[in-house]
């Protein structure tokens, strides 16, 4: 019995190795123009820009203010500012800020900053602890100076810009 068993395995139909090979080429080319066929249907990317050399850096960059704007625009340092808040006495404040203005407008900035720079310090002395906390203090704090320092200056002053605060 056990040489009829062997005899049928041996006998029993094997799928032939060019057949096999066969059905692997096809579905191989199957997929092929299936994924040819998706890529054509795709829209086409624009290739990446190439990185700009030291020399294109600003060519082609637009300013966002007009030319005439831009070159009129100034931004200029205020000293910093120590001093203790009012509440509590033992808490010290740095302030660090810088001032945007119109060079056309303000020809000698030290004198207007040094101006701004000792309204901000009496504001400062004024201040507690509890009203500088969380974002909203922050920003009450930027709009409260960028307001006195416009009226300090006459209107030439647009904008206070805070650099640091550290309330220690």
């Amino acid at each position: 019995m056990a040489t009829a068993a062997s005899q049928t395995t041996a006998t029993a139909p094997t799928p032939s190795l060019k057949r096999t090979l066969a059905e692997v080429v096809i579905v191989t080319l199957v997929a092929a123009a299936i994924g040819a066929g998706f890529a054509w249907t795709q829209p086409s990317q624009p290739a990446p820009a190439a990185p700009k050399s030291a020399a294109d850096v600003g060519k082609d960059d637009k300013p966002a203010l007009a030319p005439d704007r831009l070159a009129a625009v100034n931004l200029f340092e205020l000293p910093p500012i120590i001093t203790n808040l009012a509440a509590p006495a033992d808490t010290w404040v740095r302030l660090e800020a810088s001032i945007v203005f119109d060079a056309k407008e303000v020809p000698h900035p030290e004198t207007v900053g040094g101006e701004i720079a000792g309204d901000l310090l009496a504001y400062l002395r004024t201040m507690t602890v509890a009203q500088l906390e969380g974002p909203i203090g922050l920003q009450n704090l930027r709009q409260d100076l960028t307001e006195r320092a416009s009226v300090r200056s006459g209107g030439k002053v647009t904008e206070l810009i805070i650099r640091t605060l550290v309330v220690q």
